[in-house]
Formats: C-alpha cells, structure tokens, sequence
C-alpha cells in the first residue's frame, strides 16, 4: 500500500495512464479511492487522498465531471482534513528526527493541495459548502508552516473561500491573524485575502467586531512592513479604505502616522510605476477617508528649515506626474493602460484639490516658506494649463466638435466621428478623472487671481456647461459654478459665458430650484446661491447694462408664489438662497434703462411684496442679521425705483 503512495506522488506515469485508459477503469478506481477514503483508519485515509490527488492531477475528464467531483469530495471526512491541518501545524520539537518532521509537512502539504485542487475544479460550491469553508481557520494558521507552492497554494484557497459572504463570515472569526501578517511583506496574496475576507464580510457582519479586526490587522501590517519599501501595503490600503463603510472604518487609527512615512519615504526615493501609483492612490485615499487627520500629516510643513520640505515634494512630484502623463492619456484611451493611469490621475487631481484647501484653512505657520509656495504656485499654474489642454482635446474629439463651435452645430444632422472611451463607466462626463480634473481646475481659477490662466479657461466654458447638464445625478454642478466665478472674473471669461447661452442655462436651473425651495436640500439651495453669485457678477459687469433678454427673469420670480412655512422654523440655507434671488432680481432692475424698467414696475411691486414677507419669516425664525441687512437693501433699493 505505502508503495502505492511513493508511485502517486512521484506522478507515475503506468498508474495516470491506466486510469484515463478506460472508462470502467477509472470508475473502479474511483470507488477504490472512495473505500478508502471512508474507511476508519488514518493510514487507509491517508492512502486514499495521495491516490485522489494523483488521479486529479492526471485525469482531465474527471476534472471536467462536476458530479464525480463533489461525489469525491463528500466522501472525504473534514475531522480527517483537520487533522492533518494541525499535524502540519504542530511546532516541531528539538526530540522529533528528521523523518517525523516530513512526515508533518507532507500532510499539511497534501491537505492544502487537495483542498486547493477542489476549490478551483469547484469554485461556486466551494465558497459555500460548510465542509470546504470550516477548514479557514487552520488553514489559516498553516500559514506559518507552510512554504514555496504550499504556501501559494493555501492563500489561494483562502482567496477563493472568502470570496463569498459564507466562507468571509467564517474568516472573521478567525482569532489570531498573525500568520497572514507576517507573510504580508513576502506574499502580496496575503493582502488579497484581507481585502476579499472584510469587503464580503461587511454587509452582514458586526460594525464593530469587524472594524476592531481591521484596526488591528492594519497596525499589525504596518509593523511587519517596517524595513520594506511598503508598496504592496500602500496599494492594499488604497484600494481598501475607500471600500469600507463609514460603520467599519477606524475613526481615528494610531498606524495612520506610520502610513504617511511609507509615503513620504517612497516620495523621496525616485519612485517606480508601480510606488508612485502606491503613495498617489493610498494619499487621495487618506484624504478621503480621513479628512480631518490625514491633511496635517500630508501637507503640513513639520520641518520649516528643511530646503525641500517633504509635503513640498508630495506636491511637486504629483503635478510632475500630471504635466508628464495627460498629453499621452488620450491616445490610450481604449487600452488597458488607460484605467490604472487615470485612477493615479484622478488621485493626483484629488491630492492637489486638497492641498488647494489645506492651504486655504491654515496659518500661515502650517505651511510652507512663502518662496515653496511661489514655486508651487507656478507649478500648479503650469499643470493646470496641461489641464485646460487635455480636457480641451479629450471634448473636442468626443463630440467631434472644436473650439469656439456654438453648441448648435454640435447637434445638425451631420454624422460626426467621435474619439471617446467604449466603455460607458468612462466616457467623458462619466470618467472620474473629468470630475477630479474639473473639481482642481475650479478651485484654482476662484482662488487665485491668475488672469492669464483664468482668460485660458474661458476656453473650456462650453465643455464647463455641457457636463453642468450632462447626467442626471449632476455631480458636475457645483464645481463647474465654482470655476466659472473664477473665469468670468475675466471679460474673457463672461463673453464666452454668454456666446455659449450660459445665462439661460443657469437662470433655468436657478428658477427650477426656486420654485421648489419650499422642500429642497441644503445641498440644492447651496447650489443656487452659487449659481447667484455668478449670475449677479456678469450683470453688475455687463455694460451698458444687463440685456433685455434677462429681465424676463424679473417676471418669473415675481410670479413666484412664496409661502413661509409655518410656526418658527429655523432659518437656513433655503431662506439664503431666496434672498440672494431678490438680490439678483434688484441688480437687474437697478442695471437695465429706465424706460425698459417701467415696463416691470408690477414685477417690481410683486418681488417687493415677496421681500416683506420673506424678511418676517427670517425675523421670527431667528435668521442672520445679515439676511435681514439684504432684504432691507433690496426694500430701499426697490421702493425707491
């Protein structure tokens, strides 16, 4: 019998060979195989499943026969598996020979590769059967014992029972993860295993039990990486964190200092692909994620005397990494480089947004020297101008269109050939990297008084107000109006607002969310006072005076029927919007000719009647004084017309 076991490990050949020679052959051999594999003894077991293996190795007709497969597999007892999991695991004493100690690992050797041949001839059943999924917790403490193709073999077996909600609620409980982590820095699967194991356990799992886990595996992690580069951690964290629900994400990590070093100390160790897509990724992660403690550890400036600081660098190297890979992003599109190239892009638009409104926030103590920040001014100029270049190009070629083409020759009858991404989830308006390009672009153009930059962008206003009513969620909204108060700041910038009917567009919006500010969101309200704002701007600017095409807006808000909620509600953003409304409807009339301006004077009585009773509500609920200063503007201004 033991010779039967030395010819089906070697893989001898006579024995493959006569069981794929007949059918009835193989038939009686599986049965053989059966027998012993339900017998009462170990040894007759033991047999039975160096058989087994040998035969799956060698037959690929039984390979493909999923009932003769789960028929084997049934016929194997699980306490036998486990036990030769724990013989495996056992330490070995200083007392056992060397022949004790192969006999070990041939059985832990000969669990896993059986365990793992089944899970990949039957991966849907596997991830689910209780006698497949109830071995995760020794074979996960096997681990430590095992080494080379075992050891490759067990983690993928663990990657494929954890894959589904079953075998990811059974690795949870596992007690003791010390054998993935120490194999982290040396086996990447080991991450994969996590990642898996927690994202299929947390829809069902317990909040907290499992971000407790997490909290302590990734500290644990970290540890175990100390003296590596850290990139395959940097890239776990980062395609991790974003993934967790809010419930299961440690709120406020003690590795999270540690983690910023791997980065800092991959930034200033001339970066690979591969680790500049680490600390990208994992940085727009942690600025995700944790918002309040990620930004200090990133972007302050700790080392003032440093002659490059380390956020300086951070910075420096994510705006090398845009100028250099956004000409060369559109010939990839439809490639499979484009995806990871435009998720580090979209991280890199992401970090610098950030940085934009770190500096915004903080002393000026916090930051860095004044000639850093010249520096960084210049090249965030620059960047940005790549920017415009790049979202310029990757419209123009996904509308066929050019620049300076008034959008109704974007829709004739015409066929046009376009130049877009095949796939939906990356077309223009859908692409994460537009939004995370535009979001930058946007808070750049507001805050800094960058003429040249900002009469450049006036070049973007038609693509700016297509993605303002590309999709129906409207993500576009709010950034597009943040960049057009820093373009139309510019005559430029208003001329090309008006040639490409953005008045029309904004005001439409405006009114739509006014009609229905009764029961909008603060969000939609925040919303409409922005679109105000850039609205009054371009007509307190329009000279003569505002044209006669917009004091219609006039006769809509004063038909508007405003009715004060009752009792003493709070004020808030919806009364704010209301009287920045009244606001822009003063300016026009304030702006336009006089004889135009009689032709509105029942308007003007109606909007006036509006402005009474909206400054009584925000009196009795208590709003701002400085809402109350507006409509007492807007009265005095109105009744004196």
């Amino acid at each position: 019998m033991m010779s039967e076991i030395a010819q089906s490990q070697a893989g001898g050949p006579s024995q493959g060979q006569g069981l794929q020679a007949s059918s009835s052959e193989q038939t009686a051999s599986i049965a053989k195989i059966q027998t012993l594999l339900r017998a009462n003894d170990d040894t007759s077991r033991f047999v039975g499943l160096a058989l087994l293996k040998s035969v799956l190795d060698n037959s690929v007709e039984l390979r493909e026969d999923e009932d003769t497969l789960i028929s084997l597999w049934e016929s194997i007892p699980p306490k036998f598996v486990d036990r030769l999991l724990r013989t495996g695991n056992k330490e070995s004493s200083s007392t056992e020979d060397g022949a004790s100690k192969s006999r070990n690992r041939d059985m832990l050797d000969l669990a896993v590769s059986v365990m793992h041949t089944f899970v990949a001839l039957l991966p849907g059943r596997a991830a689910r059967d209780s006698s497949m999924i109830g071995r995760i917790p020794l074979l996960v403490a096997s681990l430590l014992h095992c080494s080379g193709d075992t050891l490759k073999a067990a983690l993928e077996t663990l990657i494929s029972l954890v894959s589904k909600p079953e075998g990811a609620k059974v690795f949870v409980g596992v007690q003791d993860l010390t054998p993935l982590t120490e194999n982290a820095p040396s086996q990447p699967l080991t991450l994969d295993v996590l990642l898996h194991a927690w994202l299929n356990a947390m829809p069902a799992a317990n909040k907290d039990h499992l971000r407790s886990i997490i909290d302590q595996t990734i500290g644990n992690l970290v540890s175990s990486f100390k003296g590596t580069d850290g990139v395959t951690l940097l890239a776990f964290l980062a395609d991790l964190l974003p993934r967790l629900e809010p419930e299961v994400l440690p709120p406020n990590p003690s590795w999270l200092p540690s983690v910023s070093k791997f980065i800092f100390q991959l930034v200033i160790s001339r970066p690979t692909a591969s680790s500049r897509a680490a600390f990208t990724n994992l940085s727009a992660a942690l600025l995700e994620t944790y918002p309040l403690q990620a930004p200090p550890l990133l972007f302050a400036n700790d080392t003032p005397n440093d002659e490059k600081p380390l956020s300086y660098l951070l910075i420096n190297l994510i705006l090398v990494d845009l100028r250099s890979s956004l000409p060369l992003l559109l010939e990839q599109l439809n490639t499979p480089l484009y995806q990871p190239t435009a998720h580090r892009l979209t991280s890199a638009f992401n970090i610098l947004t950030n940085y934009t409104g770190f500096l915004l926030r903080s002393s000026s103590s916090s930051v860095l020297s004044p000639s850093h920040l010249l520096k960084l001014r210049t090249l965030i100029s620059e960047t940005l101008s790549v920017t415009i270049e790049f979202l310029r190009d990757r419209y123009d070629a996904s509308t066929a269109g050019a620049l300076g083409l008034h959008p109704s020759a974007r829709t004739s009858d015409h066929i046009s050939l376009t130049w877009d991404s095949a796939d939906a989830a990356t077309t223009l308006a859908n692409d994460p990297l537009t939004l995370a390009a535009v979001r930058s672009l946007a808070i750049w153009l507001r805050e800094d008084d960058n003429d040249m930059l900002r009469r450049e962008a006036a070049g973007l206003v038609d693509l700016l107000l297509d993605l303002y009513q590309s999709t129906s969620d409207h993500p576009f909204r709010r950034p597009v109006l943040v960049a057009l108060e820093g373009i139309t700041a510019e005559k430029k910038g208003r001329d090309a607002f008006l040639d490409n009917n953005g008045w029309d567009v904004l005001a439409g919006d405006m009114l739509s969310i006014l009609t229905s500010s009764d029961k909008t969101d603060e969000k939609e309200a925040e919303t409409g006072v922005e679109i105000v704002r850039v609205l009054i701007h371009v007509a307190e600017t329009e000279s003569p005076g505002p044209r006669e095409a917009w004091m219609d807006l006039v006769t809509k808000v004063a038909a508007w029927y405003y009715v004060p909620p009752p009792g003493d509600k709070n004020v808030g953003m919806a009364e704010e919007f209301q009287v920045a409304v009244l606001q822009l409807v003063t300016a026009l009339l304030v702006g336009t000719h006089p004889g135009v301006r009689r032709r509105y004077v029942h308007s003007t009585s109606a909007v006036l009647g509006i402005a009474k009773v909206l400054r009584e509500r925000i009196v009795r609920g208590g709003g701002e004084a400085g809402l109350v200063e507006g409509l007492d503007d807007v009265l005095v201004t109105l009744g004196g017309l």
